[in-house]
């Protein structure tokens, strides 16, 4: 399915390169040449993400994305201007824009597209976990019946409401980010913004501009004042996912920031004050981690003064019926089909899985269950799941059976689509940079 794009720009000869540029991508683009467009708009398919020009003849941009937030609050936009201010930026950001890109626009604008998608996709996938999730305590059926993850909703009551910083650990999919959302749902800064940045996405020359903002002429292409995401997310929170990929020197400048509570701009002279909660996350064993030169120990300790660690699904199977019944009630409910419930066999065909994506995984796994569907329960035979380890061997003695078992699995859904990561990606219920971090950590031929 193609993602849809709503470009809104007064520009005719410019509007019409970059949607063809954007076609040339594969996306799905709509175009409006003025806000009354967009408006109309409104009243049609939901765009993934909208690119906004703030200067528009008959409309003030930053009133269209506060209306483009109330209409659709789940599309990211990216605003575009030909008259880049810090004053601007700031107050988009305060309105909901994902970024704020300056004209003339360079290549750089589609990896920030791309990010947008990501973000729009990660944040619907964790509304859902959200729903199911925040049942921490007191309900008549919690989902929750293993102790370990009892333990961690009642650590999560206890340090939400506290301005202390977060470490969460865990592998991929087991909802480190849906947490760090819990977290800042539940403590006095929910009003504020929550600000997310993924530290393995960006490239090793923009994550500190990124983070903590730069000035004009600071290095090649700071064609104006970058406010950072220090800055953005004042009285809320910032999270840090996958930490450990942060490069060492960018980690000894954050260690500085969280000690002192000042932010200083690549290329600037001043620091400002920064107040916000700090959540960080990572995917690696921390131990490891600090060993490899991945992560500082002097950060770890500084960040760490509470660590959060979330056990694979394979660890607390007692969870997974009780979360598939709850993904089940909710996917059939917006697909208008009437199922009710798993047959035995598939019951037991989804204790047995060991769920290598964890709890994104098993989210995946239902709802496309529930599309396959044909009767008033699941069976084995709506599932794509199997209850054994993929065929297939591997010559490196050094893993263990575990990680051999992912790795014939991530084989196997790879040779199933094709070769297509996304793709793949998307079964296994993990995001698509942890499958090419696994890739090439299992020297797999892809």
């Amino acid at each position: 399915m193609k993602h849809k794009i709503l470009l809104v720009d007064d520009q005719d000869e410019l509007r019409k390169l970059l949607s063809e540029s954007l076609r040339s991508r594969n996306y799905e683009v709509l175009e409006a040449p003025d806000g009354a467009s967009l408006k109309t708009a409104f009243n049609g398919t939901q765009p993934d993400v909208v690119l906004l020009d703030l200067r528009l003849p008959d409309a003030d941009g930053l009133d269209l994305l506060s209306a483009i937030k109330r209409n659709w609050p789940e599309t990211e936009v990216i605003v575009l201007s030909g008259y880049g201010t810090l004053d601007a930026a700031v107050e988009a950001t305060k309105r909901g824009a994902f970024h704020f890109v300056t004209k003339p626009y360079n290549e750089g604008l589609f990896p920030l597209l791309e990010r947008a998608l990501e973000r729009k996709l990660q944040t619907q996938e964790n509304k859902d976990l959200i729903d199911t999730l925040k049942r921490i305590s007191g309900d008549a059926s919690p989902i929750f019946h293993s102790a370990p993850m009892r333990a961690v909703m009642r650590t999560i009551e206890r340090i939400a409401p506290s301005d202390v910083s977060v470490l969460i650990t865990g592998e991929s999919g087991t909802g480190k980010e849906v947490v760090a959302d819990l977290i800042h749902t539940l403590s006095p800064r929910n009003k504020g913004p929550f600000i997310k940045i993924n530290c393995a996405a960006l490239p090793r020359e923009l994550i500190e501009s990124e983070l903590f903002g730069s000035v004009k002429g600071a290095f090649t292409g700071a064609l104006g004042d970058r406010e950072g995401l220090f800055r953005q997310a004042e009285s809320g929170t910032l999270l840090l996912d996958e930490l450990s990929e942060m490069p060492v020197d960018t980690q000894s400048k954050l260690l500085r920031v969280l000690q002192e509570k000042e932010v200083r701009p690549v290329g600037g002279k001043t620091s400002y004050k920064t107040d916000c909660r700090v959540i960080a996350s990572t995917n690696r064993r921390v131990e490891e981690a600090i060993k490899d030169a991945k992560l500082r120990e002097d950060l770890y300790y500084r960040i760490s003064a509470i660590s959060v660690h979330l056990p694979p699904l394979r660890e607390r199977r007692e969870d997974v019926l009780h979360l598939a019944r709850a993904f089940l009630k909710r996917f059939a409910s917006q697909a208008g089909r009437p199922i009710t419930d798993f047959t035995p066999a598939a019951c037991e065909r989804l204790r047995k899985c060991d769920w290598p994506g964890n709890v994104r995984q098993l989210q995946n796994e239902v709802q496309r269950a529930v599309l396959m569907c044909d009767g008033q329960m699941i069976d084995v035979h709506d599932l794509s799941v199997t209850d054994a380890p993929a065929g297939g061997e591997t010559n490196d003695e050094n893993l263990t059976l575990m990680e051999a078992m992912e790795r014939n699995k991530i084989i196997e859904v790879l040779r199933e689509t094709g070769g297509n990561k996304l793709e793949t990606a998307k079964r296994l219920g993990i995001g698509r940079q942890t499958l090419y971090n696994k890739i090439k950590a299992y020297a797999i031929a892809a």
